[in-house]
């Protein structure tokens, strides 16, 4: 009985392998795209701090107003930039705790599944055991038996 069960939970568990592996790709994209995101924002981040030293250097110096203004927009577009791959981060972290929740479910789905599996393995071993130890049982009889009646 327990063998038919295993056959017949083999597909599910295949299926449910399939969907953990799928997953964990998914989970790996995910990881991936967020440790870009935040290359990219501390690259952002950098290079603002070094056109702001280049800023510091130079205006000590002494600069034109074209230049300052210049370089105010550009620092407000840095500033937005830098924002906006903040945000970038931020969405990557969110679809990164999804990836790894469908992961976990579809991990504990999987382990569920082997766990009844061996179940269903442990009760046919307890069934053959069982089985075994009723026919030696017999054949001891027998045998005890057969001494009794052969004086």
């Amino acid at each position: 009985m327990s063998e038919s069960r295993i056959r017949r939970l083999a597909p599910v568990v295949d299926m449910a392998l399939e969907e953990e592996r799928k997953a964990a790709a998914m989970l790996g994209q995910c990881q991936q795209q967020l440790d870009d995101a935040s290359a990219r924002l501390r690259d952002l981040e950098y290079y603002s701090s070094e056109y702001a030293k280049g800023w510091a250097q130079r205006g000590a110096q002494g600069v034109g107003r074209d230049w300052l203004m210049n370089y105010q927009r550009f620092m407000a577009q840095m500033e937005v930039a830098i924002e906006q791959q903040r945000q970038t981060v931020t969405w990557h972290g969110q679809s990164i705790e999804r990836a790894r929740d469908n992961w976990r479910q579809r991990y504990q789905r999987l382990e569920a599944l082997r766990k009844l599996i061996d179940k269903y393995r442990q009760e046919a071993q307890a069934r053959a055991d069982k089985q075994e130890q009723k026919l030696l049982d017999e054949l001891s009889q027998r045998a005890h038996a057969q001494r009794s009646n052969n004086p």
